[in-house]
Order: C-alpha cells, then structure tokens, then sequence
C-alpha cells in the first residue's frame, strides 16, 4: 500500500508518499520539503501567521512535486496519514485539512499522527528490521527527551530536558552571538573552524540522572563574552557545541544501559549535528552499542517519518474520524506512558 504523509507543524511544508510499513519494510519514494528558514530569518524566530500562509501557498505545489516524483496519481494512493499534534495550531490546521480532504477525494482513510511518533519512525525508514527495544534521543528545537522505545506504539520517557531544548539554546547562543537564525546549522558550520577545547563551558547534570539543562550553558556564553569581548565566535561555537554534544551523548548511552535497550537511535532537527552524528556513533563503538543515525533529510521535520507513522498507526488502530481536529500541544501526555 502507499501513504501519503503530510507534515506542516512549524515551518516546513512537506509531503511524502512511502510504500509498506514498519512491520513489512518500507521504501520512500518521494519526500519533498519546502522550507521556510528565509521568511522568518528576519524575526529571529517562527512567526505563526506567516508559517500558516506559507503552508497554505505551498501546498499544492509540493503536493504536486511529491505525486510527481513518486511516479503515482492520486488513485494509487492507499491513505493519507498528516501531523495533528503538537505544533503550531494555524500550521497544523493546514495539514490536517489537506489531508482529510484527499482522504474524501480519494476515498481513502485518514490518519492523524503525532509529530514525536513521526520522528521515532525516522530510523525505522532506513533500518525497518530494527530490533527492538531501543533508546531514541529525540532532540530538536521544542524537545530534548530520551525515549525508550519498547515497541512500536509503546514508548517511555526516561529523561528530558528541565528548561531549554538543545536546539533552543543553539538558537539563543546564536542570536546572543550575533549570528542569525536559524541558530543549529551555523553554530555547527562556524564550530569546524573553532577550537572546541578553547572554553571550558559547564556539563550540567552529567552523572546525575537521565535528565538533561541547557539553560545554564546558554548563560555561562554570555558571562563568558562579557567578561573576554575579545573571544572568537569561532572558538565559542565550537566549545558550547562540544558542551552540549557530551551531554547529548553520555545521556544517551547511560539510558541505554539503563534500559537494558539494543541500540541508540538519534531522532529530531538536532540530530542532523554533523558533531553530534560524529560522536555518538564513536562513543556507541567503544561501548559496543548499534547505533542508528536517520539520513539527514529524515532528521528534521519530513512527510515521510509522517507516512511511516501513520502507516503503521491504520492497521494498528484503524482510521482516524474526519471530525478529529488539531492539537497544538500534548505531544507527551498523549503518546508517551
């Protein structure tokens, strides 16, 4: 069967179409992303209002682009899974009814998928014979959480964040630095010129239980800068990267001892770090742990992390309701135990 997924809960508008599910083994065969980063690089920062009118422009072109490189029309299409949950509520609602009007066009069901599920299904598309449990380290803008997947469609959040996401605190650094938005990806090009042993920046909470804080580095940069105005932002990137890479990885790999987990999974915008990619799979070595690292494409927001969900979610529990709306957050208390 192929799923179209659709997936508009901040600033990407994208559609996917995969074949298969997680049980059987998928294959993508289109995953078109539209990005938004130039609209709101001015701002510093999403803007709703202009995420939601971006969606709505971008829809149908990328729609049209996904079927097209797909290969497919709209009659070869089995369900149609979108983003409900947690988001942007104008962003979502844009989605949400795109997708349940294909599934009336098409006479197909429709599925609502929550954006977390999605990026726990990300490795799942390049690894569909993943043995599972495994530990996920879903890290992005909105959230920095460890999470044991025990089995499809049942997950436990060992750790999570207790104040800033790892992708906001790259977010504030940068903008703090004078660097522009959004704040991951330049931080991680800028940090390739910089020492990362240059500034000794705080691990917090490291040894001390699966949760994570990045608040404290975020104010240790600026105390640092005020106190050497001289200090290169090239060698500040590159220590506050590494500051926050170590904990990434030493939380990841403790939980997975914990948890008594098979493998680590990185999952979520942050997770296509080039230094963060580069140290768990070291650290995974030596510990003699499988680590499985989503291509990039998977790693930030994507229709086709989407589809696998929602592919997986109709035979698991059938079609969602067309009256079912949109939930602009809830992600944790709905889907983790």
């Amino acid at each position: 069967m192929l799923t179209l997924g659709i997936e508009t809960s901040c600033d990407e508008t994208s559609v996917a179409i995969i074949e298969g599910d997680a049980d059987s083994g998928m294959t993508v065969l289109s995953n078109v992303i539209s990005s938004q980063v130039a609209l709101h690089a001015e701002a510093g920062g999403v803007v709703p209002e202009i995420a939601s009118r971006a969606h709505l422009t971008m829809m149908e072109p990328v729609l049209a682009q996904a079927l097209a490189d797909a290969g497919v029309t709209g009659k070869d299409i089995g369900a149609v899974a979108a983003t409900s949950e947690p988001g942007l509520i104008g962003a979502l609602l844009v989605g949400v009814s795109a997708g349940k009007a294909l599934s009336v066009a098409w006479n197909v069901p429709y599925v609502a998928v929550n954006h977390m599920e999605g990026h726990l299904f990300a490795t799942l598309l390049e690894n569909p014979g993943l043995e599972l449990p495994v530990v996920v380290l879903l890290v992005s803008g909105g959230h920095t959480m460890l999470v044991a997947m025990d089995q499809l469609g049942s997950y436990r959040v060992v750790g999570s964040t207790i104040d800033d996401a790892a992708g906001e605190a790259f977010d504030k650094v940068a903008r703090y630095l004078g660097l522009g938005y959004p704040g991951g990806p330049v931080i991680d090009r800028l940090a390739k010129e910089g020492d990362a042993k240059a500034i000794r920046f705080p691990r917090a909470l490291v040894g001390n239980g699966l949760d994570f804080s990045f608040s404290g580095m975020k104010t240790a940069v600026i105390n640092y800068v005020r106190k050497h105005p001289e200090a290169e932002n090239a060698d500040l990137a590159a220590s506050f990267q590494e500051a926050v890479v170590d904990v990434l990885v030493a939380k990841t790999i403790e939980a997975v001892k914990v948890t008594g987990a098979n493998a680590a999974c990185l999952g979520g915008g942050v997770a296509a770090n080039s230094r963060l990619r580069e140290r768990m799979a070291q650290a995974c070595k030596a510990e003699g742990i499988p680590a499985f690292i989503p291509g990039r494409e998977f790693c930030t927001d994507n229709a086709a992390m989407i589809a696998a969900a929602g592919a997986w979610r109709l035979k698991a529990d059938g079609p969602s309701g067309l009256d079912s709306g949109a939930t602009p957050s809830g992600g944790r208390s709905t889907l983790f135990a």
